[in-house]
């Protein structure tokens, strides 16, 4: 976002659904800044993926599975990143990092389930498989494909992300799963449909796995998501209900829940992350 003070004094002050990652560098996050202070509207920042029909219902049983998280794990195996507009998302400079411009997404999620502040990151990623054989205006993409990232948070808790790119052979996408004192909660949930091999049958449900430590004995739970939300697109529907509440909030009839605080949040993980992997060290957020 590149606007000046002079310029947000005389925007109209609409409703706003910010695309993620809210800002890619931390030069930028400046003028997030400021343009918080200065804006008046509602803005609303698209983590969309807490608005899956799955992850929606794993984090509102999360606490009662678990008896209150004390770790949790993010496993995203996934198919490379598709062709966009001028390749634009095959170069770090672009996009912030594969850490910033996709994984925002997951730390959001972290910081939703742990309900508290991130305070150390510590991070190894890189490129080993995807784009090393292309070339665009002689320049090799340095996109990372892999990477793994654990997040310490200020209430003793832990988080991890495990990353790959190259694992679009995966039955589900992505894999959340957190443990307390009382038992382990799983979230499934597939990719795209329209990647899923019609040889294979049907594409795979979404389901939660609950696994209570006493009486053992685990026990699944089907989370479809309306078909025609699928055929609509690729992230199980969270769009639609993403802006459905965002309908809401223009028409005054509700309010902001994915906020610039959440969106910076989620970026500072993401370019602490990228840090750490770069520089070998953990990063102190704050």
């Amino acid at each position: 976002m590149s606007i000046s003070l002079f310029e947000i004094s005389t925007l109209r002050h609409l409703p706003i659904l910010c695309e993620k990652p809210l800002f890619t560098s931390v030069e930028q996050s400046e003028r997030i800044k400021v343009f918080r202070e200065r804006y008046q509207a509602p803005v609303w920042v698209a983590m969309e993926y807490r608005y899956m029909p799955p992850i929606a219902a794993f984090l509102t049983d999360v606490e009662e599975a678990t008896g209150g998280i004390e770790m949790l794990t993010i496993r995203e195996h996934r198919f490379p990143f598709l062709p966009k507009i001028g390749n634009w998302n095959r170069f770090n400079r672009n996009t912030g990092g594969t850490l910033v411009e996709k994984c925002c997404h997951h730390f959001d999620i972290m910081c939703l389930a742990m309900k508290s502040e991130p305070v150390h990151v510590m991070a190894s990623g890189g490129q080993a498989v995807n784009h090393t054989g292309e070339s665009y205006a002689g320049e090799v993409p340095d996109i990372w494909d892999n990477a793994f990232v654990i997040v310490d948070f200020a209430n003793g808790k832990r988080a991890m992300l495990d990353l790959c790119m190259f694992a679009e052979g995966s039955r589900y996408q992505e894999e959340i799963i957190a443990v307390g004192r009382d038992g382990k909660i799983e979230c499934l949930v597939p990719g795209p449909g329209r990647f899923w091999p019609d040889h294979l049958g049907a594409a795979p449900v979404p389901k939660l796995v609950y696994s209570p430590r006493s009486p053992k004995g685990p026990s699944e739970k089907d989370i479809p998501v309306d078909q025609a939300l699928l055929a609509a697109g690729d992230h199980n529907g969270s769009t639609f209900y993403q802006h459905e509440r965002f309908n809401a909030v223009v028409r005054n009839a509700g309010s902001v829940e994915v906020s610039l605080d959440d969106g910076t949040r989620a970026v500072d993980i993401a370019l602490a992350a990228q840090k750490s992997a770069v520089e070998g060290c953990v990063v102190t957020l704050g």
